[in-house]
């Protein structure tokens, strides 16, 4: 902004409204807000919006990580009414009406909340410490650095024990995220794995998916739990239901049926809870880590400010008595739904309730392989695929975005590879200053 621009924001005579967090809610409500009497300032940490369904290819090196991303500033720079800040939220102070941050304070005359959700490991602080998380393009990076490292360093390696420990990768949980990673790593197992590295028996990579309840995908319906089973089956990823983890550390993790896994690399994804911020205490539910909000998404006990996404738990809504799940189309809806509401009360008109409308789930499980429920039905296979291709391709935020997106499927559905294989910033693991050799430069 140019001072005069700057000027021109901080004087319009609107609503201070603040938003915390550019994820799918956020970013909605700022587009929704755009040229309306509101004065909107954007806070995240990031400067950019990421399209997390679609971390896993990053992990996996399908995708560069500026397929899936956006920046802030593209998307607002077009808005006179919308200001963006880097910035991280330290605490709400609801009696000031303001957000404290690392760069300053932020007075408001509405606030919402949709900062979204964060890793939940239940409490399991040893996990926490060895386990790798997919929730940012930083950590998908990790993924990708991680499992090229492990490749390269079991071609160098002579002791048996020491190359299947690198080439065995845990994923914990069997939600979309456990389901679609592991899947992807089997693709690579399969393709380049054996093509690449020819000195090595591509068998040897075990990748083992380990959830608690008796079925993957367990929100999803039967029918699709039981397609993914058979796709990851087919695909050759050794799945353990009915198991949890109870602890690791850098080379082994160990079970509740008394078994252990010898590892070096678990990703987890059982779990995710609400971001909170420090200041609303006296609105959270502890149990589901969110912000208990009312049917306009109002946080309980705090006029003026709303709760949307993986943040909000509304237990008014009958269909969802403990809450809605926390998916993007959740919080979209509520995105939407809260500016139709405040447009409303603008005009003197009550704000009507939230209703969620479940537009289906959808998750991909390798080449021609994937599980839709839409409209009460459940669909497999190709047709899902194509499906899952279209839906994710159309949620993408710019043209760009899908234009790369695309480009780099059709490239790797005709080569069978995965293009981005780049060790660009070495991980090191937790607790050592050891890395990996063979570091392979941009």
């Amino acid at each position: 902004m140019t001072t005069a621009t700057r000027r021109a924001f901080e004087e319009l005579p609107y609503p201070t409204v603040v938003v915390v967090g550019g994820g799918f809610a956020g970013l909605e409500v700022v587009q929704r807000l755009a040229g309306k009497p509101f004065k909107v300032i954007l806070l995240d940490k990031q400067n950019h919006h990421c399209f997390q369904p679609l971390l896993y290819q990053v992990a996996t090196a399908s995708l560069s990580a500026d397929s899936i991303a956006h920046p802030f500033r593209r998307t607002v720079g077009p808005m006179p009414n919308v200001a963006f800040r880097m910035a991280e939220v330290r605490r709400i102070l609801p009696d000031r009406k303001c957000v404290e941050t690392n760069v300053g304070d932020f007075d408001y005359d509405v606030l919402i909340l949709a900062q979204g959700s964060t890793t939940n490991f239940f409490g399991n602080q040893q996990l926490a410490e060895v386990a790798m998380q997919l929730k940012s393009i930083s950590q998908a990076l990790d993924i990708r650095s991680d499992f090229l490292q492990e490749f390269e360093r079991a071609m160098v390696l002579r002791d048996e024990h020491d190359l299947r420990r690198c080439l065995n990768f845990v994923i914990v949980g069997a939600g979309p995220t456990g389901v679609e990673l592991a899947g992807a790593l089997a693709e690579i197992r399969r393709t380049v794995l054996k093509r690449e590295y020819r000195e090595m028996n591509s068998e040897l990579m075990r990748i083992v998916l380990i959830d608690s309840n008796d079925r993957v995908l367990k929100s999803f319906s039967e029918t699709a739990s039981a397609n993914a089973l058979k796709y990851l089956d087919l695909l050759g990823v050794e799945v353990r239901l009915g198991v949890r983890v109870l602890g690791g550390d850098e080379d082994h993790i160990t079970l509740d049926d008394g078994s252990s896994l010898d590892t070096n690399t678990v990703i987890w994804a059982a779990g995710v809870k609400g971001a909170l911020i420090p200041g609303l205490e006296d609105a959270v539910n502890e149990r589901a880590n969110r912000y208990r909000v009312d049917v306009h998404n109002g946080v309980a006990g705090f006029p003026g400010i709303h709760a949307i996404g993986d943040i909000a738990l509304m237990e008014a809504d009958p269909a969802w008595p403990k809450g809605h799940p926390q998916v993007a189309t959740v919080a979209i809806q509520q995105g939407r739904h809260l500016v139709g509401n405040m447009l409303r009360r603008n005009k003197g008109l009550q704000p009507l309730p939230f209703g969620y409308v479940d537009k289906g789930s959808m998750a991909v499980i390798g080449r021609g392989h994937a599980v839709v429920d839409m409209g009460g039905r459940s669909y497999g296979g190709v047709v899902a695929w194509f499906l899952w291709m279209v839906v994710h391709v159309a949620k993408l935020v710019s043209f760009r975005n899908r234009i790369m997106v695309l480009v780099n499927w059709a490239w790797k559905y005709l080569s069978w590879k995965n293009t981005i294989r780049l060790i660009i910033r070495p991980y090191v693991r937790h607790g050592t200053s050891v890395s990996r050799p063979f570091v392979a430069q941009e």
